[in-house]
């Protein structure tokens, strides 16, 4: 049936697709393109012809040429490459690499369309929404544009206007790529070992969710509501009476890019103040909110009058449960005392499979990662190395941990980046060790002891209360023959070889004494045909013992059992 539909001339996006492939195929993918039995479906049995390779990418690794080829593919999939830039258990270092370099901006729509879909959208003319509207964008990026307006009361305001027709677009690709996740999946093993089609639904769900400006919209006002009382922090205003699922408007922020120092200096700003309050800001977010700004790079951070720091772009945002800002901070803690175990024991508890085969090896990696830091003063470690050579660790043991957890420690290795270019000496431990400490405390204190035990309480009483009739359905259950009970035998496997091996040999015996009975019964009766007075069956059959005795022995000597 899939078959039938893919090859239909008349397939619905038949050009997308076949721009896809040419895109593939001219940075010399027509490998994938023909493992995954794409261009089958799409020539309907006859041979594509691939267009040639681009002469200026064929010198290039294939990583550098799978983000070309994102960047050409659009918007849909150029989202897709930074979402998976996130998830270093999926995709190998060096892709990730290239991935975050994938570039979000694209040539602006016209002013007529952004006017246009404001007036649609907020249904009122221009003139009657705004003192003054200009034309020429401020940012634009493959979903959005942003434009610069001062509304009627006079607040000067930057407008996210979505891009025409993005929605049907991203639609489109979307549904394709399932389509080829599930191909890849059908034809190509590895593939089916990174489960696409799980990637691209947690995809869709993501990208969705980025299209509809109002979750962005709620997520700067949790922001604004966390940090209300915070002076060293501002978040953008929304205008929710501006706004809508397309248009986002919020405060204009004229700040200066977090690592552009010399600007900085020349405000009268101090660099290595707004590298502490950053940081801060940022951990703050993660370990007393537990909801953070998950893409904190130098482009989304500006630096205000006052050493203030504001935060741009919320569309991408991440959470935490209070048990792995528990987890978390043990971690943290493990690495500035080097506690290993410590370490250990926090990882496997916030991972999703806790039980691996060997934790000893686990532990002796950490160790040996510990061991390069440990003629080092806490000061001079370099914390985006320690956790990148820990989520290294955790890659190679098929760790599974929740995605932002990968989300959160690529927050903490930018902000720390971002904090040794304002600060040479910068060092995020000086802040993260207070602030895991203040967590853990907070694990001891009477109001928390006393919450833990009484939801404890609870959970004893409810067990109680249930078990009278739990006990009862068992019963009826087991009285029913309703009660089945699976038994799974590890490290078994060995022994029942050998017992396989034992009882071959000894069923081989039994068949060649047999062998050799009945043939010395044959000779002695004197059957014909014989030749020289001895049976012939009786010959044949001390033959066929010999040799199957023969290859008994030998089969024994060469296992060095006798």
């Amino acid at each position: 049936m899939i078959h039938k539909l893919f090859i239909n001339r008349n397939l619905p996006h038949i050009n997308r697709y076949k721009e896809i492939i040419a895109i593939l195929a001219k940075h010399g993918f027509d490998d994938f393109i023909t493992k995954s039995n794409l261009d089958k479906y799409l020539g309907a049995g006859k041979k594509i012809i691939f267009p040639k390779k681009h002469t200026s990418s064929v010198h290039l690794s294939r990583y550098k040429r799978i983000r070309i080829v994102l960047e050409e593919l659009g918007p849909a999939f150029i989202k897709l490459g930074q979402v998976m830039s996130n998830r270093p258990d999926l995709v190998p270092g060096e892709l990730v690499v290239e991935l975050e370099k994938l570039q979000n901006s694209v040539p602006p729509f016209e002013a007529k369309e952004a006017r246009k879909l404001i007036e649609q959208e907020l249904k009122k003319p221009i003139s009657d929404l705004f003192y003054k509207f200009y034309d020429e964008p401020v940012a634009s990026a493959s979903i959005a544009q942003v434009h610069k307006a001062v509304l009627t009361n006079g607040d000067t305001v930057a407008i996210k206007i979505q891009r025409p027709d993005i929605e049907q677009v991203i639609k489109i690709d979307l549904e394709i790529m399932h389509h080829i996740a599930m191909l890849a999946e059908r034809h190509i093993p590895t593939a089916k070992l990174l489960n696409l089609s799980s990637i691209v639904k947690e995809f869709e769900r993501t990208i969705k969710k980025e299209l509809d400006f109002s979750y962005e919209a709620s997520h700067i006002e949790r922001f604004i509501e966390n940090f209300r009382y915070d002076k060293t922090v501002h978040i953008p205003r929304v205008y929710k009476q501006y706004s809508t699922k397309k248009i986002l408007t919020m405060e204009f922020i004229d700040g200066i890019k977090i690592t552009d120092i010399n600007a900085i200096l020349k405000s009268g700003s101090n660099p290595k103040i707004l590298a502490d309050r950053g940081a801060n800001a940022i951990l703050k977010q993660i370990f007393e909110h537990g909801f953070f700004h998950a893409d904190p790079h130098p482009g989304n951070i500006f630096a205000l009058k006052n050493n203030v720091i504001c935060f741009l772009d919320f569309g991408m945002v991440g959470t935490l449960l209070p048990k792995h800002k528990e987890y978390l901070s043990q971690m943290i803690i493990g690495i500035i005392t080097k506690d290993t175990k410590k370490i250990t024991h926090s990882i496997l508890q916030l991972s999703q499979n806790k039980h691996i085969e060997n934790i000893e090896s686990l532990e002796y990696r950490i160790f040996e990662l510990l061991e390069n830091f440990l003629s080092v003063p806490l000061r001079d470690i370099n914390t985006g190395e320690v956790l990148n050579d820990l989520l290294k660790i955790i890659i190679d043991y098929k760790l599974k941990m929740p995605p932002n957890i990968y989300l959160l420690l690529k927050a903490l290795i930018n902000i720390e980046g971002v904090g040794r270019k304002l600060n040479p000496n910068f060092n995020i431990m000086k802040h993260l060790k207070p602030k895991v400490h203040k967590i853990l405390k907070m694990q001891f204190t009477p109001k928390k002891i006393s919450k833990d035990m009484l939801l404890s309480a609870a959970d004893v009483f409810f067990l109680l209360r249930d078990l009278p009739m739990d006990i009862k359905t068992l019963t009826e259950q087991i009285k029913q023959g309703h009660i089945k009970i699976e038994f799974e035998h590890r490290g078994l496997e060995n022994m029942l070889s050998k017992h396989d091996q034992i009882s071959n040999r000894i069923s081989f015996a039994i068949v060649l004494a047999a062998l050799i009975i009945g043939s010395s019964l044959i000779v002695l009766s004197g059957i014909p045909p014989i030749w020289n007075g001895i049976p012939i069956i009786g010959i044949l059959g001390f033959l066929a013992a010999g040799i199957m005795g023969f290859w008994l022995l030998i089969s024994i000597l060469r296992h060095g059992k006798m």
